[in-house]
């Protein structure tokens, strides 16, 4: 196939060499001569460290750096790592402590590091370890999703590390005043590990008077900055690279203590030095996801129509704010307050708190996934409380096609939507209708069957604005260099695709370069679903000023006016001549002229405004109530996702987002003892979805194309996971609602489950 086709299903070209097994990730490509670093870390959540003693771990064989806090002092790396904060509701700033690279006089959670220790060998670095003295004075942990408790920080009293509205608050109490009706629900959100297929891992080499960080996360370019103000170094001394990545979910994005640590050991031995968490090791220090519990309440009036949304949302910081954190949980949370749903009056407030756990900070879907969560739990819940089908108390509340473009009570402009067409399509993809003859069989062979819905909405995140650079190369093909980073979602099949649609350039023809802050100035990395949104749009520039360039080179060259020359997205045409030049043949052309200035192209956009992806997904589940256990039985899509690049790019996308939503509503669930240590450190302890926890799930779409690009996409990165956790906690809910269990909260595991029917029965009987 020489050409890929304008939407059309191809497969994957990367999985060739990931599935034989010449990937090239962080740990395969480290240099050889590279010493292994080694984290020391706290073994309590809470204390006061008295003593670490080093001396006999630096005499250990093999060893040639062990670095403190008092080192890293005493060297001048001084600052700490960079973390969000938002504006209080009293016009103060979010708490805002210091998070250092290494614990100084206090740890506050498992997992943090006290000591960088870099060896000939792990081995030998394992064995510094333990001849490491470390005494300590335990103090209180805190650990609830509440104010108050010993303070982790002195710059944040009761633990409170921002405490942020938005919305109208005395116009969202007068009408929860004047409402026919009130439904309220208090609804968890459990916290997760995100447990990437590769854990995280770097290495740093010096080139030169230059630093090289290669490390395994969502972009280059936030990592190259920081590491260049932490180390006193000039931006133009650092060079960041991502190679293959294996998942990243939000946690890849942001920075973590051990990729300075270990380009600061690479500085100071003037010596390669790589660093690889270990599994247990990810789960205690990677920057877990969601750990938020929210009181909803919605006001009715006698029509069944919402009046009024008022939401109180606690959530977990972890320990210390983190790259991002502060923002996701408040801004990035308000995005879709209101899902699909035409209400005006809303009040959101959030708090954020500081406990004795690992950092949190964004997980696929950063903040979407939690407001859609809720929202349609309590459409569900009011929906049953007002005996009004669910389906249809969401229709009467949709933001109708001709209100388009609907600016939402938080101010998000959605331009465009046709939420009715994509419901009605998916009770037909769903079997809706067949539904009550198989919860029928069901309940013959002594099971319980539910179906659930959820109708999400999210918006792409991240920068609008993207780099793009096109090179005509020697070799007779071109290169594409991208400013986005793929970790497994396919970036480079799709963006070489549609170079290939746009230039009419075959594929294999086409180099992909992705993940070298040398090679392209900017970029905005991988998050939020904006890549194929942003970087196409930026190629999209590109081609216009290559077409552009070429069209004034042909016709001087053939002495033409440039009128008489076009371009059909394969091939250009000279005047009325038979004569019809490829771009590769153009830039041969213009090689052979000298014209040097016609084989390198560069663009950057910034896009005006964000697109919203949106769809409706159905889970139907079947319960056996003598044990608890759920299965999903069925599971139906229906996305808009505008103008789809590749279609079956996208069905997989989908699909991995609803396995992970799947994983959090059945079986995923991070637990603490009461002095914080982490009991769910291996996968023995935590559950993750297995291949026969997932059902077929089918997939269709309905396209409204975005006004908001030129080439009418939405993203759909993390829509599966924005709409599973809902549809199939609505789904296990309408199960379990007619035995008496009114409050059923992920994961709903056998145990769990178990326990709310044994509830209600005592309850009832």
């Amino acid at each position: 196939m020489e050409k890929f086709g304008k939407s059309q299903s191809v497969v994957r070209v990367e999985d060739v060499r990931f599935l034989t097994g010449r990937g090239r990730y962080v740990d395969d490509i480290a240099p050889p001569n590279a010493l292994r670093g080694y984290v020391f870390r706290s073994i309590v959540a809470h204390a006061t460290v008295d003593r670490l003693d080093v001396a006999d771990a630096r005499e250990t064989p093999g060893v040639h750096l062990l670095l403190t806090a008092a080192d890293l002092t005493d060297a001048g790396f001084t600052q700490g790592m960079w973390g969000t904060t938002v504006t209080n509701r009293d016009g103060t700033k979010g708490a805002a402590p210091k998070r250092p690279l290494l614990a100084t006089d206090t740890v506050r959670y498992v997992g943090e590091p006290l000591a960088f220790i870099v060896a000939d060998t792990l081995d030998a670095a394992r064995d510094a370890a333990e001849r490491i003295e470390f005494e300590y004075t335990e103090k209180p942990v805190h650990l609830g999703l509440t104010t108050g408790g010993q303070d982790l920080h002195s710059e944040a009293p009761q633990n409170l590390a921002f405490d942020w509205g938005i919305g109208d608050e005395n116009a969202t109490e007068a009408a929860f005043d004047a409402a026919h009706r009130i439904v309220s629900m208090s609804v968890d959100d459990n916290r997760i590990i995100v447990n990437s297929m590769e854990p995280r891992g770097c290495f740093a080499e010096l080139e030169g008077d230059r630093l090289h960080l290669a490390l395994s996360a969502q972009g280059v370019w936030e990592h190259k900055k920081q590491l260049a103000q932490l180390l006193n170094l000039e931006p133009d001394r650092v060079r960041v690279t991502n190679p293959d990545v294996g998942g990243g979910f939000g946690m890849k994005g942001m920075a973590h203590p051990e990729n300075f640590l270990t380009a600061i050991a690479c500085r100071t031995l003037k010596t390669p030095v790589r660093w690889m968490s270990e599994r247990s090791e990810a789960m205690l220090s990677d920057s877990a996801g969601r750990d938020l519990t929210h009181l909803g309440e919605l006001a009715f009036d006698a029509d069944h129509r919402i009046t009024a949304y008022r939401v109180h949302t606690v959530a977990n910081m972890g320990a210390y704010n983190s790259q991002f954190a502060q923002s996701i949980q408040t801004n990035l949370f308000a995005k879709v307050l209101m899902g699909v749903y035409d209400v005006q009056t809303t009040w959101l407030h959030v708090q954020g708190v500081y406990t004795n756990t690992t950092p949190v900070d964004a997980y696929r879907g950063a903040g979407r996934p939690e407001a859609i969560y809720l929202l349609e739990r309590m459409i569900d819940r009011a929906a049953r409380e007002l005996d009004v089908d669910p389906w249809e108390l969401r229709r009467r509340n949709f933001v109708k096609p001709e209100q388009f473009p609907y600016v939402s009570a938080t101010g998000e402009t959605y331009d465009v939507g046709d939420f009715d067409r994509v419901l009605t399509r998916v009770a037909d993809v769903a079997d809706r209708d067949g539904f009550v003859s198989r919860r029928e069989t069901s309940a013959k062979q002594g099971k319980l069957r539910g179906l659930g819905l959820c109708y999400y909405i999210e918006s792409i995140l991240g920068s609008p604005v993207e780099d793009v650079k096109v090179t005509f190369d020697k070799d007779g093909g071109a290169s594409i260099f991208v400013g986005t980073q793929s970790n497994g979602q396919g970036h480079e099949t799709v963006l070489t695709q549609f170079l290939s649609d746009q230039t009419g350039i075959p594929a294999d023809r086409i180099r992909f370069v992705q993940g070298d802050s040398d090679l392209i100035p900017r970029g905005g990395g991988t998050g939020g679903s904006r890549s194929v949104t942003v970087q196409n749009t930026a190629t999209l520039a590109a081609v216009d000023q290559i077409i552009t360039q070429f069209t004034a080179f042909l016709a001087d060259f053939n002495k033409l006016d440039p009128t008489d020359i076009t371009f059909d997205d394969e091939q250009f045409r000279v005047g009325t001549s038979n004569v019809t030049p490829t771009m590769l043949d153009v830039a041969q052309m213009a090689r052979e002229a000298g014209r040097d200035d016609l084989l390198s192209f560069a663009a950057t956009i910034k896009l005006d405004a964000r697109s919203f992806p949106n769809g409706a997904h159905v889970a139907e589940i079947e319960l056996d109530p003598d044990t608890g256990k759920v299965e999903v039985a069925r599971y139906s899509v229906v996305d808009d996702f505008g103008h789809l690049i590749n279609p079956m790019l996208a069905e997989g996308q989908v699909h991995g987002g609803v396995v992970q939503g799947l994983g959090q509503a059945l079986c995923e669930r991070v637990v603490h003892d009461e002095d914080g240590q982490l009991l769910t450190a291996t996968f023995m302890d935590y559950a993750m979805p297995r291949a026969d926890d997932v059902p077929l799930i089918g997939f269709a779409t309905e396209m409204t194309p975005s006004m908001t690009n030129p080439m009418g996409m939405k993203g759909c990165g993390e829509a599966g996971t924005v709409g599973a956790l809902a549809a199939i906690s609505n789904a296990v809910q309408d199960a379990l609602w007619p035995l008496g269990v009114r409050q059923a909260d992920m994961p709903f595991t056998p145990q769990r489950v178990w326990s709310m029917l044994q509830d209600a029965t005592r309850k009832t009987g």
